[in-house]
């Protein structure tokens, strides 16, 4: 089920946009039912699935970084390491 608004229509107080999204009909109308905010549930989980995205996108750009550091740290141990108390 589309759920049609204009994609160019702004709030700027919430600083949020107006767009078109398709869902399952079933879960859309259950979702309803239960009084569920549909966009803040679909914004919240967008925004956990851009993040995760964006950390594994880092995680390989920086990988052979992050590879030899953990190579150093094997090798040579924590900086410091020898003055820690604990």
């Amino acid at each position: 089920m589309s759920a049609t608004t204009s994609t160019h229509h702004r709030s700027e107080k919430s600083g949020k946009r107006a767009t078109n999204l398709s869902l399952s009909t079933d879960v859309l109308d259950t979702a309803r039912r239960l009084n569920i905010n549909i966009s803040q549930v679909c914004d919240q989980h967008l925004r956990e699935v851009v993040r995760r995205e964006q950390e594994r996108r880092w995680r390989e750009a920086h990988a052979d970084f992050i590879a030899a550091f953990n190579a150093t740290l094997d090798n040579e141990g924590l900086p410091l390491d020898e003055w820690r108390s604990f």
